[in-house]
């Protein structure tokens, strides 16, 4: 009965050093909440005005640049 009590021990010392720990999806949330620009064509977000000027430069040339990105500049 060795074996049982280690392991009685072992699931309590688990879940006291597990306790104190943040939700794993937190950097998630914290990563999807820095994208704060939506290209306007393909929905894909971006970080910042400059990625967003450089995805649209590149990936939808032949379409004109939205207002935002024409204010960036």
């Amino acid at each position: 009965m060795a074996r049982g009590h280690q392991k009685e021990l072992a699931q309590q010392r688990n879940a006291k050093k597990n306790s104190g720990k943040k939700d794993g999806s937190s950097q998630k949330k914290a990563a999807s909440a820095a994208l704060v620009h939506q290209c306007t064509v393909c929905k894909s977000q971006m970080g910042d005005l400059k990625t967003y000027k450089q995805h649209f430069e590149s990936k939808h040339s032949k379409l004109p640049l939205p207002d935002v990105l024409k204010e960036a500049a």
